[in-house]
């Protein structure tokens, strides 16, 4: 395919995670990480390097489109700033390692760990387990320590953080919309350091193709952020106009055929 092609298939990528990050509320990382393998292996890339590739370029689009998000929660006051700020130290270490860790995994480890934690959030969505609010908000430093673990993780599977920071907060005794707000917040730095991990990680690695700042590959960056952002609002409004149960339990469906494809393969 030419490169004109492919930036096609990206504009196309990025309105349909927009589209569906509007409708779910949740970040676009968990399509655009396994339909960028897909696509990076159509394209020949190597299988040592597509997951880490995908990964790397999810979190680089979060990046943008967390703005967004961030601007329009803050608008509506939903965003706690006294929970996000001692958080954040942890959430840049955590994702800076997450990228290391990555890197450390060969591209089929790394595309088995996804395909698992997709069918997990497919069940998760499908039989709509939340966890119950039982605690109190914790001290800093236990917060500075969940922020560590959310932006590892999220690191590594290429997502803002939204379906684990929404749980941990809901089960912390925090509004949903406020958890959401905080989230979206959290979302930035987390793909900022990932995004930055990942450019540094992949940077010597010789089997790069062209365009490519380490593990982020630009084409891709550019055709996802020039629609998702867009798509994103058209999905909001379908949410109200839709029946949004039936909705997230095809989207749990297809999540849970995304990911056994991943394990199968």
């Amino acid at each position: 395919m030419s490169l004109l092609s492919l930036f096609s298939v990206y504009l196309a990528l990025g309105a349909f995670a927009g589209t569906l990050a509007g409708l779910f509320g949740i970040g676009g990382g968990l399509i655009i990480v396994p339909v960028l393998i897909f696509s990076f292996g159509l394209q020949g890339f190597s299988t040592e390097i597509a997951a880490h590739m995908a990964v790397g370029t999810s979190l680089a689009t979060i990046v943008f489109t967390s703005l967004s998000s961030i601007r329009s929660h803050h608008k509506h006051g939903a965003i706690r700033w006294d929970i996000f700020r001692p958080m954040i130290f942890g959430i840049v270490v955590g994702a800076f390692i997450g990228a290391w860790t990555a890197s450390l995994l060969s591209g089929p480890a790394l595309e088995l760990i996804i395909g698992i934690f997709v069918i997990l959030v497919g069940f998760k969505m499908l039989l709509d387990v939340n966890p119950s609010p039982g605690r109190k908000l914790p001290g800093n430093m236990s917060l500075g320590a969940a922020g560590a673990g959310i932006g590892w993780a999220s690191a590594i599977f290429g997502i803002g953080g939204g379906t684990l920071t929404v749980p941990y907060l809901s089960w912390c005794n925090v509004r949903m919309q406020q958890a959401v707000g905080t989230s979206a917040a959290c979302g930035l730095p987390i793909a900022v350091a990932g995004a930055l991990g990942n450019a540094w990680t992949g940077w010597q690695e010789p089997a790069l193709p062209e365009y490519s700042l380490g593990f982020v590959y630009m084409p891709a960056l550019i055709g996802i952020i020039l629609t998702s952002v867009v798509f994103a609002r058209v999905g909001a409004n379908l949410a109200h106009r839709l029946n949004a149960r039936v909705l997230k339990r095809i989207f749990a469906l297809m999540l849970l055929l995304i990911g056994l494809r991943f394990l199968l393969t």
